[in-house]
């Protein structure tokens, strides 16, 4: 079994890693690709390929794990070299998916999501997929994956995702600029106390976690609520996520992109 991966970040890599323990042959390119990506490859261990093309055409299952800007552009390059079964693991709506699935010239596509945090969760954090192919892909289930099929038509598995996503992200959203309020008054320490005590142990080490990765990952969650607000305009109200959306943008244009934060008052000094 040869798994490959466009796009090597924090999901591909895990999820490389895990298959390989599993015997599982992982492949990727690190065409166009950053130095924090060739780093990853080199730490996991991937089989190099010389470029996307490569990869496509010997990956018995290609998963596609890049931004949501990326998704449908790495589709459109690689749809009529895939010769197994095409992934798209990304954070974009059920009418992007599409699009970029049509771009697979043999048809053997699958939709599929993350419903959890990978390093949190580990190995068994659920993926959720959908589409023709859903049921080949669960295969990799036997290699200690959790893959669960929820629908055979494409973007049911992503529609699930964005409405998950709307919620988790309006709620860090809200969490961060709450924290930061505190921060100011010189009330943080209270504040995640007191937090703790009506949410449920563990809540401030958690909390602290979710803020500094929001931020962090502020430009791609910025991206992501474009997915969701084109996805859910059409169903409801997006008040709160045209909102939540701004506020990744403006964390963006103020923390500092080179320095890695040891705690949330880093952080927040980088910010003021």
């Amino acid at each position: 079994m040869k798994v490959g991966f466009i796009g090597f970040g924090e999901v591909a890599s895990n999820l490389s890693k895990w298959l390989k323990d599993e015997g599982v042959e992982s492949y990727t390119s690190l065409e166009n690709r950053s130095s924090k990506t060739k780093k990853l490859a080199e730490e996991y261990a991937a089989n190099i390929c010389p470029d996307n093309k490569t990869l496509a055409e010997l990956s018995d299952i290609l998963i596609s794990a890049v931004t949501p800007a990326e998704a449908v552009n790495v589709a459109e390059e690689v749809g009529k070299y895939v010769k197994g079964i095409y992934v798209d693991l990304n954070n974009i709506s059920p009418q992007t998916v599409r699009k970029a699935l049509g771009n697979i010239e043999n048809g053997k596509t699958v939709d599929a999501a993350i419903m959890g945090g990978i390093k949190k969760e580990g190995v068994k954090v659920q993926i959720i997929a959908s589409g023709r192919c859903a049921s080949q892909f669960a295969g990799l289930n036997k290699y200690g994956l959790n893959i669960k099929i929820v629908n055979h038509d494409p973007g049911k598995a992503k529609a699930l995702k964005m409405l998950r996503s709307s919620y988790t992200k309006g709620v860090s959203a809200l969490l961060l600029e709450s924290l930061y309020s505190a921060y100011m008054m010189g009330l943080d320490k209270e504040f995640l106390e007191n937090l703790e005590r009506t949410e449920c142990p563990g809540f401030k080490n958690s909390a602290i976690s979710r803020v500094k990765s929001s931020a962090i990952h502020s430009q791609r969650k910025a991206q992501e609520m474009d997915e969701i607000i084109n996805f859910m305009i059409e169903y409801g109200h997006i008040i709160m996520s045209k909102s939540t959306k701004e506020v990744f943008k403006d964390i963006y244009s103020k923390i500092s992109h080179d320095k890695r934060y040891e705690n949330y008052k880093e952080l927040f000094e980088s910010i003021k």
